[in-house]
């Protein structure tokens, strides 16, 4: 059934020694990774050492002259391949700007790149997609772009759609990973061409299982197995195992209290694996100096230490851990919301959840410090809540910036809780405003951004920001809750509110659109310019009852009682669209420089 089974580095499954051709069966769904699975590959790229694991992919191989070419029909691994090849595709990109810095080696590794993209001999893609959605032809038309020489297929609007937009996300990460003015990483190199070949060559070392199959059959039988056998260990549960095997040995707590202790921490943390995992790398990086707890050349802790760090704690003093973690896993779990006193909300529980939405989770690891540390410092509610909406501004500005960068901010925090650690607590405050605002992305930065196609960048962070606004001119008579979930399936809950794009971000545009905007051609051009801008955006509680109608027909909606449910609704974020009567691409320009101009207000770190 197997064929053959191979570990094998990414250069090697795209070597320009081979001639193997990786193609994606016309059936398969289409392209659909986004800016989640971008933004993790590209971090764990950074975090990891060389030889990152990026799963398994299943082939069956379709070559019949093997002297010619070997051509690999690709049943399951589409989506992670596709994202490889657009990651070297970027990389490429940025290395053919910069070729008359590279040296003869340079320029050695550039051609070798561009051999792992495109054969030489016959001259063809290395990927080749399937067409659903323009995919075969948008990434086709990318590597023309790119200089590759092949025949440039007749598509427009290819930043429209997930593969121009997968590249254009790479495109701004490596350009601001090779514009970062601090790297608080000593070990990553210095200067772009060192910075890109680093880079290309964490891509190149990371490894890949390939099942090879001799027939479509045994390939599904393959998939099903593979994709039925569970969810593989985590390092949760390699920890959770160490820690329960030596408490139940002689002089420990006792096995009983141990999983009784460790059944409490998931019961405050929730099932997510990505939480839990994040708290044990935060409770590491809080108080490894605090509690004295530092594990030999670990200096920060990332995905891939956990285990050895937590096996190493664990030996040292499992009573002391235990004991530790009890108190801490208490103060996260009300940082994520899960554990609040009925009777009282405060204002601290209040910025805690704005943090959340505004996708700044990584900054729990200052909050669990202060957090834990409350009664020494002194702190009241309010002054958590003073430092957490400076940590909501922060992150606004970082998410949208990528300023700094994403592989920088544990270090960051571990960083600033080291100065605070010995200082009184009237001075703390200030120490973490300076220190954060020294890193923090620049007004102009964060203005580009405001101004730029927003929503494509950040979508969860663009409803922050237009919920903001909206709740800035809201009093008590006229305030509306914008943060309102209802059900929606088992265990599954929705926003009532969403964005809404005015200019509607379909390609199928309404016939009146387009004569408003000028004729079809013309209203295209301003759609793939301006649709994702925060001028095109507003917030709507009937997103599904608006959708791609005419502007007039937006505006005037009313629901079957007669009240307004378009842009007359009364949100004062609104009151501009209420009064017009056509929406053209300059309307669109005054509104994002408007909008923006509050943003950078409303966000501030001064």
């Amino acid at each position: 059934m197997i064929r053959s089974v191979d570990r094998s580095p990414v250069h090697e499954l795209l070597s320009s020694e081979n001639n193997v051709v990786y193609e994606i069966p016309a059936y398969q769904r289409e392209y659909s990774w986004g800016k989640e699975q971008w933004d993790a590959l590209f971090d764990d790229l950074l975090e990891d050492n060389m030889g990152h694991f990026l799963g398994t992919i299943i082939c069956v191989n379709q070559s019949i002259d093997t002297t010619k070419q070997s051509v690999l029909e690709l049943i399951d691994g589409q989506q992670r391949m596709t994202t490889i090849s657009l990651l070297l595709l970027a990389v490429y990109k940025e290395l053919s700007c910069r070729k008359d810095e590279l040296d003869e080696y340079g320029l050695s590794d550039l051609n070798n790149l561009r051999r792992m993209l495109v054969l030489r001999n016959p001259v063809k893609q290395r990927l080749l997609l399937q067409r659903q959605n323009h995919n075969s032809s948008d990434f086709q038309y990318v590597l023309n772009e790119a200089g590759f020489d092949l025949d440039k297929p007749r598509v427009s609007h290819v930043g429209l759609r997930r593969i121009g937009r997968g590249l254009a996300h790479f495109t701004r990460r490596l350009h601001n990973y090779l514009d970062a003015d601090i790297t608080l990483d000593s070990e990553l190199p210095e200067g772009p061409i060192a910075k890109l070949f680093d880079l290309l060559e964490r891509v190149k070392q990371s490894m890949i299982v390939k099942l090879e199959v001799e027939n479509h059959t045994d390939a599904f039988v393959l998939f099903e197995s593979l994709n039925n056998r569970g969810l593989p260990l985590t390092p949760i549960d390699l920890i959770k195992t160490t820690l329960l095997s030596a408490a139940d040995k002689h002089g420990g707590p006792g096995l009983d209290s141990a999983y009784s202790s460790w059944s409490t921490w998931l019961d405050e943390l929730g099932d997510d694996y990505g939480t839990q995992e994040r708290f044990f790398r935060h409770f590491y990086n809080a108080f490894k100096s605090q509690w004295q707890i530092s594990v030999p050349n670990v200096p920060i802790a990332t995905r891939t230490k956990l285990i050895k760090i937590y096996e190493e704690l664990i030996r040292r003093d499992l009573t002391g851990l235990i004991e530790k973690l009890d108190s801490t896993t208490s103060v996260y779990s009300r940082l994520l919301g899960r554990r609040r006193d009925d009777t009282q909300f405060s204002e601290w529980d209040k910025a805690l959840a704005d943090l959340t939405r505004a996708q700044g989770a990584p900054g729990f690891m200052l909050l669990l410090f202060l957090g834990t540390n409350q009664a020494r410092y002194g702190f009241s509610d309010i002054a958590l809540a003073e430092v957490t909406r400076f940590l909501t501004n922060f992150f606004v500005r970082r998410n949208l910036t990528n300023t700094p960068p994403t592989q920088d901010l544990d270090r960051m925090f571990a960083r600033i809780i080291e100065r605070i650690l010995d200082l009184e607590a009237t001075e703390v405050p200030g120490v973490i405003r300076r220190e954060l605002t020294a890193v923090s992305a620049s007004d102009e930065q964060f203005t580009q951004q405001l101004v730029g196609p927003i929503y494509e960048e950040n979508a969860g962070v663009t409803r922050f920001i237009l919920v903001a606004l909206a709740k800035k001119y809201m009093t008590r008579e006229t305030e509306i809750d914008l943060w309102r979930q209802i059900p929606a399936g088992e265990s599954k809950e929705i926003y009532v509110w969403t964005i809404e794009h005015i200019l509607p971000q379909g390609e199928n545009l309404p016939a009146e659109w387009i004569q408003m905007l000028g004729g079809k051609e013309e209203a295209r051009r301003i759609q793939s310019e301006q649709v994702h801008r925060l001028g095109n955006l507003t917030i709507s509680g009937f997103n599904s009852a608006l959708g791609n109608k005419s502007f007039q027909e937006k505006r005037d909606r009313v629901d079957k009682e007669g009240r307004p449910i378009g842009y007359r609704n009364n949100l004062h974020m609104n009151a501009t669209l209420a009064n017009k009567d056509a929406w053209s691409e300059s309307n669109i320009q005054v509104r994002t420089d408007e909008l923006a101009s509050e943003a950078l207000t409303l966000f501030s770190l001064d």
